[in-house]
C-alpha cells in the first residue's frame, strides 16, 4: 500500500487538541506522524479532508435493491403514482413481482386513501408490492394478496379493511413487515446484485462506515457474500432482530464479533410505527404499540446478559419515554457491561425526556434529513408539538451524543445532504423550520463521524485523523466550516479512502 501525503487544502481532524495541520500523512493504512521521502504527495489544491462519513442508520440492501424499483416519492396524485406503476408493469417479465416504494398520502395535493383495487385496474393479474415512504406501510394488488390466502394478521400489525370487511390492500407495521418478508422481498441474489453498485455510490458520497438495519433480511450473509467477492469498500455495524437472540447466545456470540470491515453490533427493537403511517405512539394513547414497556425492558435486559447493546426505532413521544424508562430501569444491567445504548429517530419528545438521553447515556440516533422533509405532515398531525418534534438542537444542548443516518431509502444515502437539513433546516426556498433546534456545522459533522465510532467502540481507532487511527477520510471540494450557510448544498465529494486505499477519486 502507497503511503500518502495529503497537502495544499484544510484539514480537519475532528481533534479538539489540534483540529487542523497543514498536511496528513497515511502509511500502512493508517493516519502516521510523517511519511517516508518517496510517498506519493497529493496537492489538494484548496479542498478540505475530513474524517470519512458513516451513516449511522441505513437499510442498505433495501436501498440498494430500491435504486432499481419504481419510484413514487414526489408523486403529487394517487394518479400519478398510479401512472408510474402502468409503466413499470409495461416492462415487467411474466410472473415477476411489481416492487416500489415512496407514496404517502399526504404528500398527495387531494389525500386518496390506496386500495388494491386502484393497483389491479393499471397492472391486472400483476403481484405488486409498494411500500409507502416511511417504509410502515404496503399497498399490495389482489393478486400479491393472494400469495398470502388470507394469512394477513399478526400481533403489532394493521390490516385495513373496507365496509364490507375485505382487505383494502393497506398493511402497516407487523402486518407489512411480515408480508414482505414472506412473499414479496427479493433474492438474495437481486439484493447482492444491487449491492455492489451501491456501495460505489455510497464511497463516491464520502461514506467509509455504516450501521445497518437490515439483519432481519439476513444482510450479514449478504455482506459477507460482497466481502467474499471483493465489493466491501465500507465498514459495516450490523443489526440482529432481538428475536434472534437466543441463537446468538447458543453460538456464543457477542457484540463485535468479526473484523475490521465487517462486525455484528446490535439488536434491533421496535416500540411503535412512524408520523406518516399516523402509527406512532403518543402520550394521548394515539399510535399502534409494538413492543411495551414492560416488553422491551425485557428486551434489554437479555440483550444484556448476551452482550448486546440494543437499537430502538421510537417515533412518537409516549414509545420514546417507555424506551428510556427501559433503559433506565435495566442500567445496573448493561452499564457495567460497557454497552452503548441507542433510541432510533426519536421524533417527538415530551420537554422533560430530552435531557435523559445525556443523564442515561442513550445516544440519540437521528436523522437530520427528516425534519425538514416530514415538516408539513408534522404541522398537519402533530400540530401544536412541533416545539418538540425532531428536537436535534435541543438534544445537543442537552448533552446528548446526537449521531446522525439517512434512514435510506426512507431518505436517500447522502451525508451532505444530511448536514445541510441539520444546519438550515430546510430543503427548499421556505424559511428554516424550527431554527432552534437546528445544530451548528460542527455538531453535525460530529454526529457523522466522532460520535457513530464511539458507538462501535472505534473512538480509539476511527472519526478523527490522528496519527495511528485508520485512514478513512473524505476529500471535499469546500471547507464546510468556512463557507456561508446557503452554500452548503454545493459542497461535492472529490475522493474517499478506506483505510488508506482510494475507493473513489484520485485514481481509485
Amino acid at each position: 500500500m502507497t503511503a500518502t501525503v495529503l497537502t495544499g487544502g484544510t484539514i480537519r481532524t475532528m481533534d479538539p487538541a489540534r483540529p487542523l495541520t497543514d498536511e496528513l500523512a497515511v502509511v500502512a493504512g493508517h493516519v502516521a506522524a510523517r511519511a517516508p521521502s518517496d510517498a506519493r504527495r497529493i496537492d489538494l489544491g484548496g479542498a478540505c479532508v475530513l474524517p470519512g462519513f458513516t451513516d449511522a442508520h441505513v437499510h442498505f440492501p433495501t436501498w440498494a435493491a430500491s435504486r432499481h424499483q419504481v419510484r413514487l416519492e414526489g408523486t403529487r396524485s394517487i394518479e400519478e403514482a398510479l401512472e408510474r406503476v402502468a409503466r413499470a408493469a409495461e416492462q415487467l417479465p411474466p410472473g415477476r413481482w411489481l416492487r416500489g416504494l415512496g407514496w404517502r398520502v399526504d404528500d398527495w395535493e387531494v389525500p386518496v386513501e390506496p386500495h388494491r383495487e386502484l393497483l389491479d385496474r393499471v397492472a391486472p393479474g400483476v403481484p405488486v408490492a409498494l411500500m409507502s415512504r416511511d417504509y410502515h406501510s404496503l399497498w399490495v394488488s389482489s393478486e400479491a394478496l393472494g400469495r398470502a390466502g388470507g394469512d394477513l394478521a399478526v400481533p403489532g400489525g394493521v390490516v385495513e379493511a373496507g365496509d364490507d370487511g375485505a382487505p383494502t390492500g393497506v398493511l402497516r407495521e407487523m402486518a407489512a413487515w411480515t408480508f414482505r418478508d414472506r412473499f414479496s422481498a427479493p433474492s438474495h441474489a437481486e439484493f447482492l446484485e444491487a449491492m455492489h453498485e451501491a456501495v460505489r455510490v455510497a464511497n463516491a458520497r464520502g461514506v467509509t462506515a455504516i450501521h445497518d438495519k437490515d439483519g432481519w433480511l439476513g444482510a450479514l450473509e449478504l455482506f459477507q457474500r460482497l466481502r467474499a467477492e471483493g465489493g466491501l469498500t465500507l465498514r459495516v455495524w450490523q443489526s440482529v432482530p432481538f428475536e434472534r437472540l437466543e441463537e446468538l447466545q447458543a453460538l456464543g456470540l457477542r457484540s463485535g464479533f468479526g473484523d475490521d470491515l465487517l462486525r455484528l453490533g446490535y439488536v434491533k427493537a421496535f416500540m411503535d410505527g412512524t408520523l406518516g403511517s399516523r402509527t406512532a405512539r403518543l402520550l394521548d394513547g394515539s399510535g399502534v404499540e409494538i413492543l411495551s414497556a414492560e416488553a422491551f425492558e425485557d428486551v434489554v435486559r437479555r440483550a444484556a446478559r448476551a452482550h448486546f447493546p440494543v437499537a430502538v426505532h421510537a417515533i412518537g413521544d409516549q414509545a420514546n419515554r417507555d424506551a428510556l424508562d427501559a433503559f433506565e430501569a435495566t442500567r445496573e444491567l448493561w452499564e457495567p457491561r460497557g454497552l452503548r445504548q441507542r433510541i432510533e429517530h426519536a421524533q417527538l419528545l415530551a420537554p422533560e425526556d430530552v435531557g435523559r438521553f445525556g443523564e442515561l447515556g442513550v445516544a440519540a440516533s437521528v436523522q437530520f434529513s427528516h425534519a425538514p422533509s416530514d415538516r408539513d405532515l408534522a404541522d398537519r398531525l402533530w400540530a401544536g408539538m412541533t416545539d418538540r418534534a425532531y428536537a436535534y438542537g435541543a438534544l445537543q444542548r442537552a448533552g446528548a451524543r446526537l449521531v446522525n443516518g439517512s434512514d435510506a431509502p426512507v431518505e436517500e444515502l447522502d451525508p451532505l445532504a444530511g448536514l445541510c437539513a441539520g444546519v438550515r433546516r430546510t430543503l427548499d426556498d421556505r424559511p428554516p423550520w424550527h431554527p432552534e433546534h437546528a445544530v451548528s456545522v460542527e455538531d453535525a459533522l460530529r454526529a457523522m463521524t466522532v460520535e457513530p465510532a464511539w458507538l462501535t467502540h472505534d473512538e480509539d481507532r476511527r472519526g478523527r485523523l490522528q496519527p495511528g487511527r485508520l485512514a478513512d477520510l473524505v476529500v471535499l471540494d469546500r471547507d464546510p466550516l468556512a463557507v456561508p450557510v446557503d452554500e452548503l448544498p454545493g459542497i461535492e465529494v472529490v475522493a474517499t479512502m478506506l483505510g488508506g486505499r482510494w475507493v473513489h477519486g484520485y485514481d481509485a
